[in-house]
């Protein structure tokens, strides 16, 4: 691969003045992305693109400097699992995602038989992913992908995706016009990166083409190809919501504290209903994303594909109850508590407030991860708090720090 040419922070590449502005057609590209843009043709005709394409697409790729603005945006304040859960898992979209179930009921059914992913995890995925289909990205991923490439932060990721967009467009002849998506260059009902398009895109109604923008036999073919690849066990589910006991100590918590489920019955873990746990040959792991006192699930193997998908604990909950919810699942039986959303700089005086008291957490960056939470998990059982690796007030309060 040719050495790409990045723009520094200090070039006009990146100024505020372009930041704000927006790309029209015949706007100018900054003449260091136009530099950049010589060598990705140059990467490009190095790793096996037509020279048509080269000359169509290529050579025509235009800075978009709202792309850069996004990628740089971290959000100011943490989110909540509840304000999460309640914007993705909605009325609406569960009834909406039922109807679906029954419309594409025997495409549904199809995929279940040849991929092992039952049709309610299909349709939670795309609920999530477009709402449906109904909003799959307008910007032009080419050009995003050429910006990011062109950026300093992630070249090599977004120049390897670019190369990956154009051998797509090589190998299906998609137009620069058909190929939009997300800002960071996922496309089409379930927002496949180029590289996975490649890999695991389906040609699922045998037009000898996987569109995954204008073909939703395709889309749906497509998820349950890749969650197959990803490792989806078939007849398993992909967690469940438990009631925990009564003084429960959190020990066991987390990805990195996965056992059978004949060990979290004997710590007397139950289904909702109260029933004991079913102890099939199968592990899973706690998650209490609301802390102590709000609603817990049992992630089982299945819980993990979903994170291979995207890596939010969060998400997958999301994907998981969504689906539950679509096959005719009741809501949640705890209901996630109102919590203050944490801003970043917060969650940073948390941090160090635990490395000062010797709970060594790594350097402050605030996100609560899971180095954080158990440097916190650490610090509860220290002072007698329920050690839940939650940031919750009284935690805030014993570190000294204003919540």
């Amino acid at each position: 691969m040719a050495k790409t040419r990045l723009l520094t922070s200090t070039s006009v590449f990146v100024a505020p003045a372009l930041l704000a502005m927006s790309v029209s057609a015949d706007a100018a590209n900054p003449p260091e992305f136009d530099q950049c843009v010589i060598e990705l043709k140059s990467t490009a005709k190095q790793q096996g693109i037509s020279q048509t394409i080269i000359d169509s697409s290529v050579a025509n790729l235009k800075y978009v400097p709202k792309v850069i603005e996004l990628d740089r945006r971290q959000p100011e304040f943490t989110t909540t699992f509840g304000d999460y859960i309640g914007k993705r898992v909605t009325d609406w979209r569960v009834q909406q995602g039922r109807k679906l179930l029954r419309e594409h009921k025997d495409l549904l059914d199809k995929l279940t038989k040849q991929y092992g992913i039952p049709g309610q995890y299909i349709v939670s995925f795309w609920g999530l992913e477009t709402n449906f289909g109904s909003y799959k990205g307008k910007m032009p991923v080419l050009d995003s992908l050429a910006t990011l490439a062109c950026d300093p932060r992630r070249s090599d990721y977004f120049t390897g995706e670019l190369m990956q967009a154009l051998r797509l467009k090589q190998q299906y002849g998609f137009s620069d016009e058909k190929m939009v998506g997300s800002w960071a260059g996922a496309m089409g009902h379930t927002q496949f990166m180029p590289t996975n398009y490649l890999k695991y895109a389906v040609d699922g109604n045998g037009d000898g083409k996987a569109d995954l923008w204008d073909s939703t036999e395709d889309a749906l073919t497509s998820a349950a190809n890749f969650l197959q690849q990803l490792g989806w066990k078939a007849n398993e589910r992909w967690g469940r919501e438990v009631l925990l006991p009564e003084n429960y100590d959190f020990s066991a918590l987390g990805v990195k504290n996965t056992m059978p489920l004949t060990q979290w019955a004997q710590k007397q873990l139950t289904q909702v209903s109260g029933k004991p746990l079913a102890t099939p040959d199968m592990d899973a792991a706690l998650y209490v994303p609301a802390g102590h006192k709000g609603p817990a699930f049992l992630g089982y193997d299945n819980f993990k594909v979903i994170m291979r998908w995207n890596r939010s604990e969060f998400y997958a909950i999301a994907v998981g109850h969504l689906a539950d919810r679509i096959n005719g699942a009741a809501p949640m039986t705890v209901k996630p508590p109102k919590h203050q959303r944490l801003s970043r700089a917060k969650v940073k005086q948390l941090q160090q407030a635990l490395n000062n008291k010797g709970f060594d957490v790594g350097k402050p960056d605030g996100v609560l991860g899971r180095n954080s939470i158990a440097g916190l998990q650490a610090f509860q059982r220290s002072q007698g708090l329920v050690a839940d690796g939650f940031p919750d007030k009284d935690s805030f309060e014993a570190l000294g720090v204003s919540y």
